[in-house]
């Protein structure tokens, strides 16, 4: 159903993590309730994927969840995105948590590990994805404090793997995974995972002014690191797992705060390009004058 009456305190970008439930109801958790399904919004590019809506926590917190990254088929990654964060313009999201899987780069990174990352180099290929053009995004906080530090803590109150709150994610387009070269050049540049999706999510975030963080689960060592990775683990995580990182997802999602200065929004400024503004404080020299 198309469906622009919805409105949502949070935006839930589901990943690779959680691809295998159906998320929340599997969870059966008695503080989260479905509200509606198949919820459609109509957007410039076109109509979003089907989103969920749902309350979750104490007090209820509306969540507005996606389906991995909110991929349509037959349409880019690109402008999936593009569709999804319209939608959850739409809907007057404020916050916004996505979750993935990922491979490692860094070493000492194993796989069923939890990574919130703090920062990203963007390596993908995928480029003018936007919302519009009245906006200039200043990336230099692109992961909000607060909700860093609500999935951190919940992580750690529920171990799947070791959780670590810092890192870097080298993000590429795939979907192949990379060669053993490029993951050491990955490390070289100071990335500890590597994955797809994290731009332009966190692009998109800023520019209608939300705020964004991502957890993330290692599924695989990247090629070169430690060990060939195996396809065997990599179904196990996908499958068995998903349950164990879903209720960290589900918990911290009824966790988040509205009332934390984070100052994310102060990071989105009204951009100088504008017609208006061309020749507007130069005035060039006219000879003989």
């Amino acid at each position: 159903m198309i469906e622009e009456r919805v409105q949502a305190d949070i935006g839930f970008i589901g990943g690779s993590g959680t691809f295998s439930l159906d998320f929340p109801e599997a969870l059966k958790d008695p503080g989260t309730e479905v509200l509606a399904r198949d919820v459609v919004f109509a957007t410039p590019w076109g109509p979003s994927a089907p989103l969920i809506l749902f309350r979750t926590g104490d007090p209820p917190r509306r969540v507005l969840a996606a389906k991995m990254h909110g991929r349509i088929p037959g349409v880019s990654w690109g402008e999936s995105s593009q569709r999804l964060f319209h939608a959850f313009m739409q809907a007057k999201v404020r916050k916004i948590i996505a979750e993935g899987g990922v491979g490692s780069v860094n070493h000492l990174l194993d796989p069923r590990d939890i990574v919130v990352v703090t920062d990203y180099i963007d390596f993908s290929m995928r480029r003018d994805v936007g919302l519009q053009e009245g906006y200039l995004s200043i990336m230099r906080q692109p992961i909000c404090p607060s909700l860093h530090k609500t999935l951190v803590e919940t992580a750690r109150e529920t171990p799947l793997g070791r959780v670590f709150d810092r890192g870097v994610y080298l993000v590429t387009d795939g979907r192949h995974f990379e060669s053993v070269a490029e993951v050491n050049m990955f490390r070289q540049w100071g990335a500890d995972v590597v994955g797809q999706t994290l731009c332009p999510e966190v692009y998109l975030a800023r520019e209608m002014g939300a705020c964004y963080a991502g957890i993330y689960l290692v599924v695989n060592y990247g090629e070169g690191v430690v060990k060939p990775w195996e396809h065997r683990e990599l179904k196990e995580i996908f499958f068995e797992d998903a349950p164990a990182f879903g209720r960290i997802v589900l918990k911290a999602l009824g966790r988040v705060s509205f009332d934390e200065d984070c100052g994310c929004a102060t990071l989105r400024k009204p951009t100088l390009l504008r017609p208006e503004n061309i020749g507007k404080y130069y005035k060039p020299r006219i000879e003989g004058s």
